[in-house]
């Protein structure tokens, strides 16, 4: 298992450079994803599309999963459920997610998205799987 969270452990990927999404993590067991809302995040109507906060929130979890295990090991995302709370439309948009439960094979994770004004955006819970080894 990972002794310590930290931000540069992990290279960035495609998608998480296009979207402008910077991870970190502070503790074992958390994961955070953030990005600063442009017009490339907006939907017809002017607010963040949900994609883009599905996949904040499926990138602080699988961040926060990586935490909680070995490093030979890797996670997947199993299922995913985002309830929107209100709309985005400029700032900066948070994805804190923690492990609420890790099993053997599974890992059960909550999520919650704000804004930069702290005003809550999205709830969210997931199911990552282990693999590898």
């Amino acid at each position: 298992m990972s002794d310590e969270a930290d931000s540069t452990s992990a290279p960035s990927f495609p998608l998480q450079e296009y979207l402008g999404m910077e991870l970190s993590s502070t503790e074992v067991g958390a994961g955070t994803a953030t990005l600063h809302l442009d017009d490339q995040h907006a939907n017809p109507n002017g607010v963040a599309h949900g994609a883009v906060l599905f996949a904040l929130v499926d990138t602080a979890m699988g961040k926060a999963t990586m935490s909680v295990i070995d490093d030979n090991l890797y996670c997947a995302s199993v299922e995913l459920s985002l309830r929107f709370i209100r709309p985005a439309s400029e700032g900066e948009l948070i994805a804190e997610a923690t492990v609420v439960k890790r099993g053997r094979s599974i890992v059960h994770l909550e999520a919650r998205v704000h804004d930069g004004d702290h005003r809550l955006v999205a709830t969210s819970s997931g199911t990552f799987a282990i693999l590898g080894g």
